[in-house]
């Protein structure tokens, strides 16, 4: 009788090493105490640490970046819009300009048809050599402004506009005389001193004055 006791005091005994000690999966993380936990190392919460980090740094640069490229396309669009306006106010002025040249054309070939007659009669000087050659055939901006002189040197107004052919020839002169009246001038009755600045005219200057009260 003495086996079966012994036998069950081993086995009792065996069951109850088998509820002290119970084993753990190899490589699972206990405690002090030798008991399962699921808190991280300190080297893993630098890791965890670290990995945050990196992330909320390339987020912040990926928002960083976009905002940047947000920012250049604004800036882009703004610098297009622009510059859309510069070239329609540019095109705006320059059918402006074109309309006031077709205007003042109209005005002089109007006041030249009317007085042909008349103005064949006035007195011409004879044109020196040296100005022979200086006749104004194309767009010339630098005459508005330009003094007006007599061939005998003495100043009688300033260019004030121009008329243009089709072809963008000066056709003639509008010139402000010193007594502030206005007269059309014809290219032909003219010669331009580009070194000078000066618009010689081969008319006189009664001819000049009386031109000048001729009206449509």
């Amino acid at each position: 009788m003495k086996v079966p006791i012994l036998a069950a005091a081993s086995g009792l005994a065996f069951s109850a090493s088998l509820i002290v000690s119970p084993t753990f999966a190899q490589g699972e993380r206990v405690d002090a105490n030798g008991m399962p936990t699921t808190h991280s190392t300190p080297q893993e919460q630098a890791e965890t640490a670290a990995i945050n980090k990196d992330v909320a740094a390339n987020n912040a640069a990926a928002d960083a970046q976009a905002d940047a490229n947000s920012a250049a396309y604004q800036a882009q669009q703004q610098q297009y819009q622009q510059q859309q306006q510069q070239y329609q106010n540019q095109l705006d002025r320059n059918q402006t300009q074109q309309q006031e040249y077709r205007d003042r054309t109209a005005m002089y070939e109007g006041l030249r048809t009317r007085y042909a007659a008349e103005r064949a009669a006035y007195r011409r000087g004879i044109w020196p050599d040296r100005y022979e050659k200086w006749v104004i055939v194309e767009h010339d901006p630098n005459l508005v402004g330009e003094r007006v002189q007599l061939l005998n040197g003495n100043r009688v107004g300033t260019v004030i506009d121009t008329a243009h052919a089709s072809n963008g020839n000066v056709e003639a002169l509008l010139v402000r005389l010193d007594s502030d009246k206005v007269v059309w001038i014809d290219i032909a009755d003219v010669r331009y001193n580009r070194a000078d600045g000066i618009v010689m005219t081969n008319l006189e200057a009664g001819d000049l004055r009386h031109m000048a009260d001729e009206r449509l």
